[in-house]
């Protein structure tokens, strides 16, 4: 089966309804960045990080996955497909994809304060478990904080994720703007050869100079215009 690697960011969530960071009326415009989503915000507030999480956990319980997801997860019918994605949001597990790198965090676990990539630490929380509140604590005594990848800190899945962009047959980026890194780096590392499709509605720049075949659609049309088109090529 061939390897088919697929790249997703804010815009493969977007349909389904999470308010993606960076556009017009997104998270950033209500929080500043500074504030929920780096270490020294947490030091500095962190009942305001944990209650901004709760937020989002609680917001994960009245989505579901779009159609671009759950095409995704299809394709595993026809491929070895990774999805290697920006997105802390449970979204491409839930419409049945099997193996999912999440380079950022999952939203739905938390962990240490002391040791958060500690996986001895790392809990996956129910539902009913969503409202993390102050006091709560791992099992070294730290503060229960996100299991989020904030800005300034380390990327540990990255490794992981470069490996599998190094073996792909196909690569595939959705919905991200290529502008955080180290994950926008990841197409560096594509061999040449591999053909690079990207799905978007709007222009994304690729400074790589490399060719890449552009679908100019959101995440659902997208991957059912993509879909075709692998499927026709691999008849």
């Amino acid at each position: 089966m061939k390897k088919l690697v697929i790249l997703t960011g804010a815009g493969m969530s977007a349909e389904s309804g999470i308010s993606t960071f960076r556009d017009s009326g997104g998270l950033w415009d209500r929080y500043p960045v500074e504030q929920v989503a780096t270490p020294e915000g947490y030091a500095a507030n962190p009942k305001l990080v944990i209650d901004f999480y709760n937020e989002r956990r609680k917001q994960l319980l009245t989505v579901k996955p779009n159609r671009g997801h759950e095409l995704i997860a299809e394709l595993e019918n026809f491929f070895d497909v990774t999805v290697v994605t920006q997105n802390v949001d449970n979204l491409h597990e839930r419409a049945g994809s099997h193996h999912v790198i999440h380079l950022h965090g999952e939203l739905t676990k938390v962990t240490s304060s002391w040791q958060p990539n500690n996986p001895k630490y790392i809990k996956e929380l129910k539902p009913e478990e969503y409202e993390v509140k102050m006091g709560d604590t791992a099992t070294d005594g730290s503060q229960l904080r996100p299991f989020i990848v904030w800005f300034g800190e380390a990327v540990p899945m990255i490794e992981t994720a470069i490996d599998y962009a190094e073996q792909a047959d196909i690569f595939v980026i959705i919905g991200t703007s290529l502008n955080v890194y180290p994950a926008a780096g990841l197409l560096n590392y594509v061999p040449a050869h591999v053909p690079v499709y990207l799905i978007d509605p709007k222009e994304v720049a690729i400074t790589s100079g490399r060719h890449v075949n552009v679908i100019r659609k959101g995440a659902s049309e997208g991957m059912c215009e993509l879909k075709k088109m692998l499927l026709n090529e691999t008849a």
